[in-house]
């Protein structure tokens, strides 16, 4: 038995936010149904297309283990379809802007009228302030939730991570809160709105810094470089570069390679416990005792030279090749990987986390899997749907259309060119 079998999803997501919370419930089971415009579908269907008359891998990755209805919920019978879904599922999802739903029709006091279990979660911007009205999307929620700034060197600009921390950060979030709601309504027979605005999903994973914030109040953040610089701080957290944020000093460092290979480089944690062993290892064993090298204090106004020494070690070895010496003396360190090094990996293959899809119009492509496991409820990742490939079998088999009833909602072009899908 799958973790959420039984659960009915009406996704009603578009581009990533949604869609990756309501893939992630797929995965663990859950019945999702993405209702989508007649003729046209996710927007993403059609973005940074590789392969012409196939979905692009923008949706193809976000959209496996589902089912796709074509509806057009300002039609009246296409309102009576959604009527009937609402009814029929345990949880709607959507992030559509502000307001979309209640011009549809469909408050929350009229979600509840038709199904007081039904829980609606909803992805935005902002939550409830100055901003909710405002249109977001993942560099926007970076930016506002306090990533950008504290990303970067110090006497660069602001970045933003390739991580979409903003977006498939805040699905994750999303999804979080409809199992725990989920939950209660098994216990108190009542659904519940669940907001997950961008913003906050993004402040959340950025905790750390906000952290230091507080921190500043009494003196100098330390582990960070500018510490050891002797360059003042300022009122805000800064931007760290490469540091280490745990305390304990790290840095990306240059190995075997790197002239021509841009991502041929190492992350190495000078953890205190194994700072003896590092010491022999890069040929400084006087550092083990010697005045402002015994101790981690001491070494913070020394980690340029530290780590331009280490540097001049790494860079004679690959990085593979700094994992294979220092993981047996328990020196934290991790290969800088590139998504072609991603992609290829066995190992993640075998677990899951990488998966090869095959689809009808597209052929082979590869995806991200399922990257929670549960023991007792393996994912098989099954392909993203073709725009409407499940219209009719939804209208059957979830709600109960047939015969006549199926044949006058066929015909109110409510639910696309049905018969032109059965042709193909």
């Amino acid at each position: 038995m799958k973790a959420l079998e039984g659960v009915k999803i009406l996704d009603f997501t578009h581009v990533q936010s949604g869609p990756t919370c309501t893939q992630l419930l797929a995965w663990f089971g859950a019945d999702v149904i993405k209702v989508e415009r007649p003729g046209v579908g996710d927007a993403t269907r059609q973005q940074l297309v590789d392969v012409p008359g196939a979905d692009s891998l923008y949706f193809t990755m976000l959209n496996h283990n589902k089912r796709s209805i074509e509806l057009n919920s300002k039609n009246e019978t296409g309102k009576e379809v959604l009527t009937r879904l609402i009814e029929t599922c345990d949880v709607m999802v959507e992030n559509f802007a502000p307001g979309a739903l209640d011009r549809m029709g469909f408050t929350w006091e009229r979600i509840q009228e038709i199904n007081p279990k039904m829980i609606l979660a909803s992805v935005k911007g902002f939550g409830p302030g100055n901003y909710e009205d405002c249109k977001v999307y993942e560099n926007v929620a970076q930016c506002a939730g306090g990533a950008a700034s504290t990303t970067g060197f110090r006497d660069g600009p602001p970045l933003v991570t390739g991580a979409q921390i903003g977006d498939s950060g805040t699905g994750l979030h999303l999804a979080l809160g409809i199992v725990t709601a989920l939950y209660q309504a098994q216990r108190s027979g009542q659904g519940q709105k669940v907001l997950a605005p961008m913003q906050d999903g993004v402040i959340n994973l950025c905790r750390v810094k906000l952290r230091d914030q507080q921190r500043l109040k009494a003196g100098p953040l330390k582990e960070y470089s500018q510490y050891g610089e002797g360059i003042e701080f300022g009122e805000a957290t800064p931007r760290a570069g490469n540091d280490s944020g745990g305390g304990q000093p790290g840095r990306i460092l240059k190995c075997k390679g790197w002239e021509d290979d841009p991502n041929a480089y190492t992350y190495f944690i000078t953890q205190a416990a194994v700072w003896e062993k590092i010491c022999d290892l890069i040929g400084e064993p006087e550092w083990k005792t010697k005045e402002g090298y015994a101790t981690p204090p001491e070494r913070l106004d020394k980690l340029n030279e530290i780590f331009t020494r280490i540097e001049d070690w790494t860079k004679t070895k690959t990085k593979f090749e700094v994992m294979d010496i220092c993981n047996p003396l328990g020196i934290p360190v991790g290969p800088i990987l590139s998504t072609k090094e991603i992609i290829e990996d066995d190992g993640l293959r075998k677990t899951g986390t990488i998966v090869e899809v095959d689809h009808p119009k597209r052929g082979k492509y590869v995806s991200v899997g399922c990257p929670i496991k549960l023991s007792g409820s393996p994912v098989e990742v099954t392909r993203s749907p073709l725009l409407g490939e499940h219209t009719v079998e939804i209208l059957r088999e979830v709600l109960g259309y047939d015969g006549e009833a199926l044949a006058k909602v066929v015909e109110s072009g409510a639910v696309g060119d049905v018969n032109k899908q059965a042709a193909e």
